[in-house]
């Protein structure tokens, strides 16, 4: 009789653990309440953009406004272009505003972000389909310490 419900316990542990970890596995996969309701979406090329990935955060000081919603490969110089899903909610961002390739941490996962430029007379806002002129691209540590080690080469 022991045995009996020693095993229902262990059981019943074991199914509460699945249980939250499938929980959390659908509350890590589902999408951010940023990008559940209306967006538009804004494109930027770049020269390299590192490690990104489809589903990276875009962030204007901290805040995440958006996510990257496509990468792909410019047909006529073979530029990476990014597609960004940003919510309707942060829809007054001028078109002087710069994109930038971050990383969170020193080795830290890659993400935008998005700095607002400045507004004056006659610049427009970024609408659906518009592209940011302004990025920079991703600083790719071993390209840094390649040429690390090449300046100390000279010397």
């Amino acid at each position: 009789m022991e045995t009996r419900k020693t095993e229902i316990l262990v059981g019943v542990f074991v199914a509460t653990a699945i249980v939250a970890l499938v929980f959390l596995a659908l509350r890590v996969a589902s999408n951010t309440d940023v990008t559940r309701g209306d967006t538009y979406v804004i494109s930027a090329k770049f020269d390299n953009i590192g490690g990104l990935k489809v589903r990276s955060p875009v962030k204007i000081g901290g805040v995440t406004v958006g996510r990257v919603s496509n990468i792909y490969l410019d047909g006529d110089y073979y530029e990476p272009v990014v597609e960004m899903r940003i919510s309707t909610r942060y829809n007054a961002i001028p078109e002087t505003s710069t994109v930038s390739v971050l990383t969170s941490g020193l080795l830290g996962e890659q993400y935008l972000g998005l700095e607002p430029g400045f507004i004056d007379d006659g610049i427009m806002m970024l609408e659906d389909g518009d592209y940011v002129q302004n990025t920079n691209s991703a600083m790719v540590l071993e390209e840094l310490i390649g040429q690390f080690l090449f300046s100390q080469g000279d010397n």
